[in-house]
């Protein structure tokens, strides 16, 4: 395996949407193409967690209770709680690329992380990005600009079984995909 050059990159853009052929830089917080990756921006749709209903979050038997739906340029999480947010990037991997999505340091110096998340050789979809705010502080996160970072990987052979010869449960997923069994 190899990481991608921003060459590479370029040469896949059909597999982003919409693709920012160089680095937004000016006044927001850094996406589109960089060196070895691509940084994804953040949609202004979020799912706030809450304890208002006093609910226990189960990935078994996930309700919808847990969370307050918001829209708009800024979002606000709670001290030391969580929010999910989706790409505003479509993405559709080869089937012998695998990516990996890193929270931006931006963010991560300010105790704001991104969680790792793999995207699978032939999945497809937004992504649905989940942050958490480790501090004891209310938090901002600016929609329409720079999220987590996507670096590519380049298989030497091409995978046996793809995430969508699995069927896979997040496989074209649009918008905020909560968790399925």
């Amino acid at each position: 395996m190899g990481v991608l050059s921003d060459k590479e990159i370029r040469k896949l853009k059909g597999m982003i949407e919409p693709f920012s052929e160089e680095q937004v830089r000016e006044g927001v917080i850094s996406y589109g193409l960089s060196s070895y990756g691509y940084d994804i921006r953040i949609a202004p749709e979020f799912k706030i967690f809450t304890n208002v209903n006093n609910v226990i979050i189960d990935p078994k038997g996930f309700v919808g209770g847990e969370f307050v739906d918001f829209e708009g340029d800024v979002c606000i999480i709670p001290p030391n709680s969580f929010a999910l947010g989706r790409s505003i990037e479509y993405i559709k991997m080869p089937r012998d690329l695998l990516a990996i999505c890193l929270g931006k340091s931006s963010y991560a110096r300010c105790g704001i992380i991104v969680n790792v998340t793999p995207l699978e050789p032939e999945w497809e979809g937004h992504i649905t990005i989940e942050i958490s705010n480790t501090t004891p502080l209310p938090a901002k996160i600016y929609a329409n600009e720079g999220i987590a970072q996507l670096i590519f990987l380049k298989a030497n052979e091409v995978c046996e079984v793809s995430y969508k010869d699995k069927h896979g449960k997040y496989q074209g997923q649009k918008g905020i995909t909560l968790p399925r069994v």
